[in-house]
């Protein structure tokens, strides 16, 4: 088994194969080719694995009602996939369709080791079924006799089916999670599991009779039945390297490093999946991560909102680098986040039109206009030019380690304060003014930004490969490495062209403002600094919350301040889910008298902003511990 550490395996879910691919889709195929492409930095040897699940009733329907085959079904639609793909840059190193017969007879040979072990059993069953998600659900799961997730009344059905021996490895899966703290990630997710496990597991159906579904993978000891889709779809990241075909090659990388998936599936992969693979006598992967939703305009997306943010059109219309620099940097691993038009184009023009492009261009330009376009000399660097440097040789460490913690929002933000750094360093120096009097010192400061642009720019190569590759083509290196001084002076600065254009947005019209500028007392509600002073704001993790019963607008909530942890009862649940809350850092008013509401005690009151029929949490931006104050 993989036990070297420059062995880097990672995957994406296998994405439903009658879907489009959506924002949701792209961001987790961008987070794991920055990571693959990282990884490739650092010389280690990777793994990158994405795909498509064809199978199941909602392809076998789709099909039928377009009148032609399965099969030709998945291709037509597993195009749209490749095609989005392709054009985000995306590096797998394999796709995996569910319908290619190695996959096929691999699984075939997991169900007959499985039934020969008496893993798998006989029984007849009786359940709902929803066929949105392709399985049973008891009563208990139902929310008004309908479906969580589609919210349709699901089919009562009675069969004879197969049954994997899931609730035989519940203990132990339990035991495994709290022995492996990094096996599920965030922690958040892991304490989501470990509460579904304290109900009693049931054994997992894991077939179809044929005469209700045929379009699936048959089972190797009844042709009557084909196995459920989940059995075989989550199978894909053992058998795509090799499992129970080519031993070598499976054993060189599994276990998976990450294997990255949404919050929606969590149950599947870090229930379903660990007692499957426990059962084949196969190693647990490292670690599986479920990031967070994508929201638009702190609305979930779905077809039947509109709101499907398709990220084709947001390539064609502000490029590939920029909106894969726009989902890195702006989701927090494992927390929700919300996408708007005019969030993308702020993110695009503060950090790459202004803050990187606009150094790009100063650098470029007077070392073009006063060096011959030759790259200068470093020569007797002084205070300020060294803390450039000092600055540059530990970015890499930093950046480096923030992405081996999965904090690539953070391991951005670094990059581009870097960046900030040197064109305050500009500033300061001002080499437009500094060249009419002393040339060779104005030669060193363009040396130190051009050095410094270059090491901020390689790091941010693997999240916007295509154009930070252009700017370094630009740059004479002795060698490829992240270390100060590869840049050669006397050789001449390639062409760059102008890589951020700002994107032009149209003027807000204001109203008159009063000729003094001054609001009236009439306007507002003076208070002093005391009476504000008395009011303690802190920030505070949410870790549970539910709905309040019989209530449509209260969530009952959990919070950690730092200190204790506290319940309070807010009037967000129109605007909130309660899984969209846990794992968010809100700010609370935590010296308030403790009220009851709806015979809740609440202690304590979030802080949130309301206009017309919107409502926004005031949340931290960074992550930050709880009880930090704020002021």
């Amino acid at each position: 088994m993989n036990n070297t550490k420059n062995i880097f395996y990672i995957t994406t879910p296998i994405y439903y194969v009658n879907d489009k691919p959506h924002i949701g889709h792209a961001y987790t195929t961008i987070l794991a080719d920055v990571l693959s492409r990282f990884h490739r930095a650092q010389g280690n040897d990777v793994f990158f694995l994405t795909g498509v699940d064809e199978h199941g009733q909602k392809v076998q329907q789709a099909a039928l009602k377009a009148g032609i085959k399965p099969k030709d079904h998945c291709d037509r639609m597993v195009v749209h996939f490749q095609k989005t793909w392709e054009k985000l840059e995306i590096t797998n190193d394999f796709f995996i369709r569910t319908t290619d017969d190695y996959h096929k007879k691999a699984v075939q040979n997991v169900l007959r080791d499985l039934w020969n072990k008496g893993e798998i059993y006989e029984h007849e069953y009786g359940g709902f079924y929803c066929v949105g998600c392709e399985r049973f659900y008891t009563t208990k799961e139902l929310v008004d006799g309908k479906c969580p997730q589609h919210l349709k009344e699901p089919e009562y059905i009675k069969e004879k089916n197969y049954f994997f021996r899931m609730s035989k490895y519940q203990d132990w899966l339990v035991d495994y999670i709290n022995r492996n703290p990094g096996f599920i990630q965030p922690e958040s997710r892991r304490n989501e599991v470990l509460g579904f496990l304290k109900n009693k597991l049931e054994d997992l159906c894991i077939s179809r009779p044929k005469s209700r579904l045929s379009w699936g993978i048959e089972l190797p000891f009844d042709k009557d039945f084909v196995t459920y889709v989940w059995f075989d779809a989550l199978l894909n990241y053992v058998t795509a390297i090799g499992y129970k075909q080519d031993d070598a090659k499976f054993n060189k990388w599994w276990p998976a490093n990450y294997h990255l998936i949404g919050k929606d599936i969590v149950t599947t992969h870090c229930v379903y999946w660990p007692t499957m693979l426990k059962a084949a006598g196969i190693p647990m992967p490292k670690t599986i991560f479920a990031h967070g939703w994508w929201l638009v305009d702190e609305t979930k997306m779905s077809k039947s909102l509109q709101n499907i943010v398709k990220p084709l059109d947001l390539i064609d219309k502000y490029g590939v680098d920029p909106v894969r620099y726009f989902l890195i940097r702006d989701m927090v691993l494992g927390q929700d986040a919300n996408f708007t038009e005019e969030m993308f184009i702020r993110r695009y023009n503060s950090d790459l039109a202004n803050d990187f492009g606009n150094l790009v261009s100063r650098i470029s330009t007077l070392i073009r206009k006063n060096y011959d376009n030759l790259i200068p000399r470093e020569d007797k660097p002084d205070e300020i030019d060294e803390e450039v440097r000092k600055n540059a040789e530990s970015l890499p460490i930093s950046v480096h380690k923030l992405i081996n913690e999965l904090r690539l929002y953070e391991a951005i933000e670094t990059v581009i304060a870097f960046v900030r750094s040197i064109n305050r360093y500009m500033e300061i120096q001002q080499p437009w003014k500094l060249v009419k009097q002393d040339k060779e010192k104005t030669g060193s400061v363009l040396y130190t930004a051009a050095e410094g642009l270059r090491i901020a720019a390689k790091l941010l190569e693997p999240v916007m490969p295509g154009k930070i590759a252009d700017l370094l083509g630009a740059f004479p290196v002795h060698s490829d490495k992240l270390i100060w001084g590869n840049l050669k002076s006397g050789q001449p600065l390639g062409q760059l062209p102008i890589l951020f254009p700002r994107v032009q947005t149209k003027k807000l019209e204001h109203k008159p403002k009063k000729a003094d500028n001054k609001p009236s007392e009439k306007d507002i509600n003076l208070v002093t600094i005391d009476d504000f002073a008395k009011i303690k704001l802190v920030t505070a993790k949410v870790m549970e919350a539910e709905r309040v019963p019989d209530t449509a607008k209260l969530l009952k909530l959990q919070i950690d301040t730092g200190k204790e942890h506290r319940q309070i009862v807010a009037g967000i649940a129109d605007h909130y889910e309660p899984e969209q809350m846990i794992g968010k850092t809100i700010v609370v008013v935590t010296n308030l008298q403790p009220v009851t509401i709806r015979g809740i005690k609440s202690n304590g009151m979030l802080l949130a902003a309301k206009k017309g029929k919107k409502l926004r949490l005031v949340t931290a931006m960074d992550d930050i511990e709880p009880g930090a104050s704020v002021g």
